[in-house]
C-alpha cells in the first residue's frame, strides 16, 4: 500500500480525495496539511511519514511551486500528483516544467485518480525512493544492574548530539528500573508505554509531547515503575522506525533482562554496547550474554565497553578480552566525582574531564569517526580465573539457548 499525505488548504478538496482513495483501497492517507508548509515544517513532515506520494493542492500556484522545490530537496524522486478544482493550461504548464507530470482536478473521478497512481507505482518501481531513516541505532546493554549502562548510554548520547547536524535521542527502555527520569531531573509525565500505545498513529503533533528536549538531544524516559506492562514486537518496530526518521542518532538504554522487545531492539541495532565493569561477577554474565547473543545471530555487532575503569585494576585489559574472547572496545575511567556532580545538577558528565573526553570518542565512533583498530586474539585466558574453579569455563562454544 501506498503511504501518502495531502497537502492543501481546501478542506473540500481533502475530503473528497481521501473518500475516493478509501474506495480504491490501495493508498493509505498518513497526514492531511491543511496549509503550505514551511521549510522546516515539510522537512519534518516528511521525515516523520515517509510517504511515496503528496497530493499537493495547486489552486495556488505561487505556493505549491515552493512546496514543490522543497520536497526536490528534502525528498528526490518523491512522486508528486497534483490537484485542483480546475484545470487551468498556464498552471499545468508550469507544473510539468518543474516535473510534476500527474494533475486531477474536481471533481475527483475514480478512473483518472486510478491511472495516475498506477503511473505514480510503476516510477517508483523503476526508481525506489532513497530511505530517510537513519541506520544510526545503538542499544547499551548492562552485563549486571548496577554497572553504570544508564551513564554511559545518557553521555554518549549527548557527546553525539554535539556532532553538527546530528540531532539525538535517548530512549529508556528500562521498565523495571529506568533512571534517565531521575538523572536527568525530567518532569514530563508521559513515557515510553505511551510512545508505545501510540506508536501505530504516531505523528509529528504527537511526538514533541512525548520527549523532553536537552539541547540537540531529545529524550524519551520509562515512567514509573510498570512491571506488569508488556511491550508488542509490532509497537517497537513503529516507534523505531518513526525515530529512524526523525533523528540522525538514536540509542536505547536496555535493562539486561533479555525481554522480547529487548532482543527486537538488538536485532534493529548496528551495534550492541555490552557494558561491564572490571569485577569477577560482571565479566562473568558479560560472557553469558555475548554467549547468548552469538547464539541467535548477533555476536557480530557486539562491541564491549569496559565502564569503571582503573589504572591499577587487579584484572588487565588483556585478560578481559581474552575472557570474553571479544576486544574491549574503550575503556571508561572511573570518575565517581564527576559523576556524582553530574546527578546533583541533573546534567551530563563535564566534556572536559578524562571521562567526558572518552564519552566524546565513543560519539566518534558511533559516526565512524577514528574507530579503534583491534583484532580478537586467538588466545583464551584462563590463569587468572583458574583461581575461582567452577565459575568460568574455557570452551565458550557449548552453550545453548533455552
Amino acid at each position: 500500500m501506498l503511504r501518502s499525505i495531502i497537502i492543501t488548504p481546501d478542506q473540500e478538496q481533502s475530503e473528497q480525495l481521501q473518500d475516493l482513495l478509501a474506495e480504491i483501497g490501495n493508498v493509505g492517507v498518513v497526514r492531511t496539511v491543511d496549509k503550505y508548509p514551511t521549510a522546516i515544517d515539510l522537512v519534518r513532515t516528511l521525515r516523520a511519514h515517509a510517504p511515496q506520494v503528496i497530493f499537493l493542492g495547486v489552486d495556488s500556484v505561487e505556493k505549491a511551486m515552493e512546496t514543490i522545490s522543497g520536497i526536490e530537496q528534502s525528498a528526490p524522486g518523491l512522486q508528486i500528483i497534483a490537484i485542483a478544482r480546475i484545470c487551468e493550461p498556464q498552471a499545468l504548464l508550469e507544473l510539468m516544467r518543474v516535473g510534476v507530470r500527474e494533475f486531477v482536478a474536481m471533481p475527483f473521478r475514480r478512473n483518472d485518480l486510478h491511472e495516475a497512481l498506477s503511473r505514480v507505482t510503476d516510477n517508483l518501481e523503476k526508481r525506489p525512493l532513497p530511505s530517510l531513516s537513519s541506520d544510526l541505532l545503538f542499544s547499551f546493554l548492562p552485563s549486571k544492574p548496577g554497572v553504570g549502562t544508564s551513564t554511559v548510554a545518557l553521555n554518549t548520547t549527548v557527546a553525539a548530539s554535539k556532532v553538527p547536524d546530528s540531532r539525538a535521542l535517548l530512549i529508556d527502555f528500562d521498565l523495571n528500573s529506568g533512571m534517565l527520569r531521575f538523572m536527568l531531573k525530567l518532569d514530563n509525565e508521559y513515557c515510553i508505554t505511551d510512545a508505545a500505545e501510540n506508536s501505530f498513529k504516531m505523528d509529528d503533533n504527537l511526538w514533541p509531547q512525548l520527549v523532553t528536549s536537552i539541547g540537540q538531544m531529545d529524550v524519551l524516559h520509562s515512567g514509573k515503575l510498570n512491571p506488569h506492562y508488556r511491550v508488542e514486537a509490532s509497537q517497537v518496530r513503529h516507534l523505531l522506525d518513526f525515530a529512524r526518521r526523525l533523528y540522525k542518532v538514536v540509542c536505547v538504554d536496555l535493562s539486561g533482562n533479555m525481554e522480547k522487545y529487548s532482543i527486537e531492539i538488538m536485532q534493529e541495532s548496528k551495534y550492541v554496547f555490552l557494558v561491564c565493569t572490571p569485577e569477577i561477577a560482571s565479566l562473568h554474565l558479560a560472557r553469558e550474554r555475548f554467549n547468548f547473543l552469538k547464539n541467535i545471530d548477533l555476536g557480530d555487532r557486539v562491541r564491549i565497553l569496559l565502564n569503571r575503569d582503573q589504572k591499577r585494576a587487579a584484572i588487565e585489559p588483556q585478560q578481559i578480552e581474552d575472557l570474553l574472547g571479544i576486544p574491549v572496545l574503550l575503556s571508561l575511567p572511573n570518575d565517581y566525582q564527576a559523576v556524582s556532580r553530574a546527578l546533583t545538577s541533573g546534567k551530563h558528565v563535564d566534556s572536559a574531564t578524562d571521562l567526558g573526553k572518552q564519552f566524546t570518542k565513543l560519539a566518534n565512533i558511533l559516526f565512524e569517526r577514528n574507530v579503534p583498530q583491534q583484532v580478537v586474539k586467538s588466545r583464551k585466558f584462563v590463569e587468572y580465573f583458574n583461581l575461582f574453579p567452577g565459575m568460568f569455563h574455557a570452551d565458550t562454544k557449548k552453550s545453548t539457548v533455552k
